[in-house]
């Protein structure tokens, strides 16, 4: 299973030596995901920090190289798809590339479910939204 945990989940393979070189160290990575989430609307910077923190904790006492390699490299990539700037205000997300279910544990098919079921008021027009 924890191999399972550190597979890539992009299309195109992971190469040890490419992310080694690629990845940021823990502490700069995070700090620059929560900087980026500075431009996010309130909701999604909300939602995006406490994700962000629990996430980043609970990999603190990781091991296993290679699923460190694969958590950095994939924050790393999240990171460099969060806009930043006045454009970030219109962000409204991305659908999820449908090949990452096949490769995703049941844990985290579990999680996204939650993760859904927790969002899905958030993004609703004001009008849809029950009382």
């Amino acid at each position: 299973m924890l191999s399972r945990l550190a597979q890539n989940i992009s299309k195109r393979p992971l190469n040890l030596r490419d992310a080694t070189a690629a990845l940021l160290p823990p502490v700069p990575l995070y700090r620059g995901i929560l900087r980026a989430h500075r431009y996010l609307p309130v909701e999604m910077r909300s939602l995006g920090d406490d994700y962000v923190k629990a996430e980043f904790r609970r990999h603190r006492d990781v091991t296993n190289p290679a699923h460190i390699i694969g958590f950095l490299s994939q924050w790393k990539v999240y990171l460099d798809q969060i806009p930043m700037g006045p454009e970030a205000q219109h962000f409204r997300g991305k659908k999820l590339d449908p090949t990452i279910f096949e490769k995703l544990s049941e844990e985290q098919l579990g999680q996204m479910y939650e993760l859904m079921n927790a969002t899905k008021d958030i993004w609703k027009p004001d009008v849809d939204r029950e009382p």
